[in-house]
């Protein structure tokens, strides 16, 4: 409490020399302790306090003379008593003198809310507990900056005891318990305050002079704290200033971009280089010659194609490997029916005789043992028949009438044990008169063809194959070819084909197969005559003896009745010329017994024509 002075307005002199201040105008139900003081009543609104006469603010002369040595919520007597401490609610004091502002107000003890909004008042103080009078220092106000502060009085009475710092002295200074001193508590979040356009620092009511005082902005604390609850004002984007790049991390920006370019380049060459090399291993390396070639193609012929009917007729082809009587060989034949009948050449099965083995290997693989049901050397045609075999397919016949020189022909065998071989080529010539066999000597295995002539290579071992024309049909059975020493050989010798080749039509070979297969033996047409085979002249020639000492001319045959006589020289027969013996009996037997011939002759220089039907003779 500031002593008064002779002059204060209200004051006077006590009984020991020291002024009773007025009272603060203001002040309701005044009233006066034990010792004179007078007990003010806590003001309502600091606003509303007069003002002093000294031109500051009624807050600022209110709390003036309430304080003792800068230590608020202590009252001096005027006899030196103790300093009383304030309520409670008295609120935060601050040791030492304040220092005067510089243009902008603080308060102290008075927690002002963010963004300057007024904290709440507080409450009122109690009454000092020594009962003295006096005016309450307002909590939270602040004297002026330029008043007078008085010293402590000096007629005995003692300083005010310091309040016990909260927390112990820091020698580091360490926020928030550094300055100002070490007893200050931690302060609160604070916010700087926004300064209104005209001026005025916002802050709590009571704080805040009735005069204008312009307030310049807080220094920036960094030990601030910081308070996850405060909003947050958004400042609207801006756009940033380009700012230049640093030397070092363009460089290394461009080195990194280098390197990657780099390695995705060594990553492209390698695979290139892969590519490139696996390419050359494959063709053989640079400058290697790779031809151009068609791809693969669907297996599928046309039917009448040399590949269509080789497809067709090969699993009806069999090879015949036959042994016995010290001898073997090897030929061809084809399926005739689904009963396991076989036609070959009688040539190709002769070694077997009696007793000997006949082995049939299909173009399967399979194999399986045969025997003979007929044969007939005349005709040089084979039966044989495999038992136990089932799913055979025979190869279709053809009619060798319609055949015509020059038509494909596709020939089928085994020659030289080379099984499933095929060959094609053309029809060379028709009727082509041929003897085979003959080892014999007394003409008994000779066999007399009107043969297909074939250019198609026919080698030994394709003897009882089957010839096809252009759809698969069989129209003979290959059985002879000219060698190259000149002979007509069955076997073909071994000097190969030299594109003469030999097959009996199939229309004499189903006749005869078909007598094999239900008789055994196969019947020859005749003519009933005995022919004079050393005979050099054109045509063939009646025997002027028997060959078996009988007469030339049968008594009672076909030629008996037609009136042919000994010595006369045949010359036709249906129209056709004949130029040997061979080659009558080769015509005559390129029909059926029962036919009917024509046949032209010539008696003592004359010229006659005869008719006869041709008798049967049993074949051996």
């Amino acid at each position: 409490m500031n002593e008064g002075k002779p002059g204060t307005p209200g004051a006077s002199e006590g009984p020991d020399g020291d002024f009773e201040l007025a009272r603060p105008i203001g002040t309701a139900s005044p009233g006066t302790g034990p010792d004179g003081d007078y007990e003010l009543r806590r003001p309502l609104d600091t606003a509303a306090a007069p003002p002093s006469t000294d031109g500051t603010s009624g807050a600022g002369a209110a709390a003036g003379p309430g304080r003792l040595g800068g230590t608020p919520g202590a009252v001096a007597s005027g006899t030196g008593a103790e300093p009383t401490p304030a309520g409670p609610d008295a609120g935060t004091t601050i040791g030492g003198a304040r220092p005067a502002d510089t243009g902008a107000e603080h308060i102290t003890g008075v927690e002002t809310a963010e963004h300057g909004a007024p904290a709440a008042p507080a409450p009122r103080a109690e009454p000092p507990a020594s009962g003295h009078s006096g005016p309450a220092p307002v909590p939270g106000a602040e004297a002026p900056a330029s008043g007078p502060t008085r010293p402590a009085p000096a007629h005995g009475a003692h300083a005010p005891a310091q309040p016990r710092p909260l927390h112990d002295p820091d020698p580091y200074s360490t926020p928030p318990y550094g300055e100002p001193g070490p007893w200050a508590p931690a302060p609160p979040v604070q916010h700087p305050a926004a300064t209104p356009a005209h001026g005025v620092a916002v802050g709590a009511p009571e704080a805040v002079s009735a005069a204008p005082v312009t307030q310049e902005a807080p220094a920036a604390d960094p030990w601030a704290r910081y308070d996850p609850w405060a909003a947050t004002a958004v400042a609207p984007l801006q756009q940033a200033d380009p700012v230049e790049e640093d030397v070092k991390r363009r460089r290394g920006r461009r080195r990194r971009t280098l390197i990657g370019g780099a390695l995705i380049i060594a990553l492209v060459s390698g695979v290139a280089g892969g590519v490139v090399g696996v390419q050359l291993e494959r063709s053989g390396g640079i400058g290697a010659v790779e031809l151009p070639q068609a791809g693969v193609e669907a297996p599928d012929r046309d039917p009448d194609s040399v590949a269509g009917i080789a497809a067709q007729a090969l699993p009806s082809v069999v090879t015949l490997h036959v042994s016995g009587g010290g001898r073997a060989g090897t030929g061809t034949g084809f399926v005739l029916d689904d009963r396991g009948h076989i036609l070959t050449n009688d040539h190709v099965v002769e070694p077997a005789g009696e007793n000997g083995d006949i082995t049939v290997t299909f173009h399967s693989g399979d194999t399986a043992e045969a025997t003979v049901v007929g044969r007939d050397s005349g005709y040089d045609l084979a039966v044989v028949r495999v038992k136990g075999v089932r799913g055979l397919t025979p190869l279709p016949l053809g009619n060798s009438d319609n055949v015509q020189v020059g038509d494909p022909v596709v020939a089928i065998g085994a020659p030289f044990d080379l099984a499933g071989t095929v060959t094609s080529g053309i029809i060379s010539a028709r009727e082509r008169p041929i003897t085979a066999g003959g080892e014999k000597g007394d003409g008994s295995d000779v066999s007399y063809v009107d043969a297909l002539q074939t250019d198609a290579p026919i080698n030994p071992g394709n003897s009882g194959g089957p010839l096809l024309d252009g759809k698969g049909r069989v129209i003979g059975i290959n059985s002879a070819i000219r060698s190259a020493d000149g002979g007509l050989d069955p076997e073909g010798g071994q000097s190969g084909s030299i594109g003469l080749g030999f097959a009996i039509p199939i229309n004499q070979g189903k006749r005869v197969a078909e007598e094999l297969i239900e008789t055994g033996k196969a019947t020859h047409p005749v003519i009933g005559i005995t022919l004079d085979m050393e005979y050099s002249g054109d045509g063939a020639r009646v025997a002027a003896e028997g060959g078996d000492g009988g007469p030339p001319v049968s008594t009672g045959g076909p030629g008996a009745k037609a009136g042919i006589r000994p010595g006369d020289v045949i010359t036709e027969v249906d129209g056709r010329p004949v130029h040997s013996g061979e080659e009558l009996i080769v015509k005559t037997r390129a029909h059926r017994p029962g036919d009917r011939l024509e046949l032209t002759l010539e008696r003592d220089g004359e010229e006659r024509t005869v008719s006869l039907v041709l008798g049967s003779s049993g074949g051996g």
